[in-house]
């Protein structure tokens, strides 16, 4: 139907916004009973089935005058695809809850699910399902379905002698966060790697056919990550700082705000990079990054000492 330039959630109605919003996502091949019905029917054709959740919360993980809602739209299911990337898989289909206030324009929940529809294009992904209810504040919840052709990569199988590698864009999205936390809107590369993260999402399935040993994506910040695959695998893990290129507009903006460039890259999230270990260099795909080692002990250490700068982002 025809709507109103200026309709608002509460004008169209529950049923209403679902149906506008259902009619913008396209079915994939997989899908036997899509949107309509208590629940999806998804063909499995073989392999390793795959499952994440993670929530957007309005004026925590995005705000509304920083970034379009078809940004917001990108970021919501890139945040969601890199999960299965990170396990070297695949991701085939999604489900969206969204919690938005009455007044919420229908126009930003369209341009949101437009958004979100083009990210999930990239790798094929098709959305099946959701729930709509009202709620004070807009909150998006997604879950995501994928498939593995090869065992999933979990982030408890690195072991000492082990590469650590990187793959992805690093250290923009917290570049263009810090810029907007000031008010500024430029150096504009920065910003919009922050409103649209660009996931290496071919890089997952090829790690885990050259044998990657464990993974994780980059979403809270790359020393926090690589934590947690230390923790999970029961090793230390050091980072080299020669071994990355700082660019040139995370110079500018450390310059410009008396900040350490390169704290972006070891502390920033958001730009879903993929960390993963290897059992040596001449295993790490072609477009992957060594830039640290894998130790017997525990814990992370830069350049072999303990790191006093931000390791990533923490949720309380």
């Amino acid at each position: 139907m025809a709507l109103p330039p200026d309709a608002t959630v509460s004008d169209v109605g529950e049923f209403g916004l679902i149906s506008e919003l259902t009619s913008l996502f396209e079915q994939g091949e997989q899908v036997l009973v899509g949107p309509g019905d208590d629940a999806a029917v998804l063909r499995v054709r073989n392999g390793h089935v795959v499952v994440s959740t993670d929530l957007m919360v309005e004026g925590r993980h995005f705000r509304r005058d920083w970034a379009t809602a078809e940004d917001v739209g990108h970021r919501a299911a890139a945040q969601n695809l890199s999960d299965i990337n990170a396990m070297g898989g695949r991701a085939t289909s999604l489900t969206i809850g969204l919690a938005a206030p009455a007044d919420l324009p229908v126009q930003w929940a369209l341009d949101f699910a437009r958004g979100f529809a083009a990210e999930c294009a990239e790798v094929g992904a098709t959305v099946v399902g959701g729930d709509l209810t009202r709620a004070d504040q807009v909150v998006i919840a997604v879950t995501v379905l994928g498939g593995c052709t090869v065992s999933p990569v979990l982030r408890s199988g690195a072991g000492a002698g082990d590469v650590l590698a990187l793959t992805g864009r690093q250290g923009w999205a917290a570049g263009g966060l810090a810029v907007l936390g000031r008010g500024f809107r430029s150096p504009r590369v920065l910003v919009e790697a922050y409103r649209r993260p660009e996931p290496p999402y071919a890089a997952g399935p090829v790690a885990a056919e050259a044998g990657a040993t464990s993974m994780i994506d980059v979403s809270d910040g790359l020393l926090a990550e690589a934590r947690h695959l230390a923790e999970a695998s029961g090793v230390a893990i050091d980072v080299r700082r020669d071994a990355f290129e700082v660019p040139e507009p995370l110079v500018a903006v450390g310059s410009a705000l008396g900040a350490d460039p390169l704290g972006f890259i070891l502390g920033g999230g958001d730009d879903h990079a993929l960390l993963a270990t290897f059992p040596d260099t001449t295993s790490v795909p072609e477009g992957w990054q060594v830039v640290g080692e894998v130790l017997e002990g525990s814990g992370v250490t830069v350049d072999g000492a303990g790191y006093d700068g931000p390791t990533g982002w923490t949720h309380f």
